[in-house]
């Protein structure tokens, strides 16, 4: 995989989100939001996910998820690509590389799931 340039990692147990990932066709892997996120700016991010030292290209957003609640805490969720598998409960870390675009509002499920495609084909472009 690529080297990177930034050096902003998140570390954490893998915890259970609203599960519209998955219903979408891209599952994620959430952690708790800490003040380890200080400076790291919401969006999209290329990023390399570790789980038991194997390590996974992914797309991660970091913010409030927009168009899915309204005023929403701040969440991490990681969309491990190619990965199948139960990561519940076990530690996740993130490794930011790249930045790829802002957290927006999408007016449709569909929206969403064309922009989370291109956003993965940008993260695989970024890492691999």
């Amino acid at each position: 995989m690529k080297t990177n340039t930034l050096n902003i990692k998140l570390v954490g147990e893998v915890i259970y989100g609203n599960g519209l990932g998955r219903t979408l066709g891209f599952p994620t892997a959430n952690l708790r939001a800490s003040d380890s996120l200080s400076g790291v700016g919401s969006g999209v991010w290329a990023a390399i996910a570790t789980i038991d030292g194997t390590e996974h290209p992914a797309v991660v957003n970091i913010g409030r998820s927009p168009s899915v609640v309204e005023n929403g805490d701040v969440r991490i969720e990681a969309h491990l690509l190619d990965f199948e598998g139960n990561l519940y409960g076990r530690t996740l870390e993130i490794e930011l590389r790249q930045f790829i675009r802002p957290e927006q509002k999408f007016a449709s499920r569909e929206a969403l799931c064309a922009q989370i495609t291109l956003d993965c084909e940008s993260a695989r472009k970024a890492l691999i």
